[in-house]
């Protein structure tokens, strides 16, 4: 498979990522580092968005049902040089399947995520997946 997707930025202002027919707005400028997301959340987004898909493409395959997952990640970064030393997620899924296992769906989402994968061989990971019924 392959992937293809565009940037661009104007001097002073602030940049976008164009994917497909979404048009991702992200800061580089320090007037919206509070409003707008930087590369490092970009990327830990691009990390989240990996697990989530697989939460939905697992649910297939492992046949359960769930009206909503979630999740957390929080990261730490070190300065010199600078990269990310530790991501730690919270997955939340939202349902009462009892087909659902937890333990079967992270070994799933740990050996088949892209992003993942590719993460995992520069910086720990850990993580939790928990439920919540519906009510």
């Amino acid at each position: 498979m392959n992937y293809h997707i565009k940037a661009s930025s104007i001097s002073n202002q602030d940049a976008v990522i164009h994917i497909k027919q979404s048009n991702i707005d992200f800061g580089t400028t320090s007037k919206t580092a509070e409003t707008l997301p930087n590369p490092t959340e970009l990327f830990l987004s691009s990390f989240a968005s990996c697990i989530l898909k697989n939460v939905e493409r697992f649910s297939a395959m492992m046949k359960f049902t769930y009206s909503k997952a979630s999740i957390e990640v929080n990261a730490t970064r070190l300065e010199n040089p600078p990269r990310m030393e530790n991501i730690i997620y919270s997955l939340t899924i939202y349902g009462n399947d009892e087909k659902l296992n937890l333990d079967l769906l992270k070994k799933n989402i740990e050996k088949f995520g892209t992003i993942y994968n590719t993460v995992k061989l520069s910086c720990s990971i850990s993580g939790t997946i928990s439920t919540i019924e519906n009510v």
